[in-house]
């Protein structure tokens, strides 16, 4: 029986969504930082703190 909100969970670093481990991360869990390929090629460059304008 599958135990599926037990699984660890992270955020995405584009979107912000709530993603769960999955079995073919297990060996590099620690190097995900994105949900999906989409996410991953779309990659958000950080924003500056909103204080500081130019």
């Amino acid at each position: 029986m599958h135990r599926k909100p037990h699984l660890p969970q992270k955020h995405c670093l584009c979107c912000g969504r709530l993603f769960a481990w999955r079995k073919k991360w297990a060996k590099v869990w620690d190097e995900v930082k994105f949900c999906s390929e989409r996410c991953r090629r779309q990659r958000k460059a950080p924003h500056p703190p909103s204080g500081l304008q130019e």
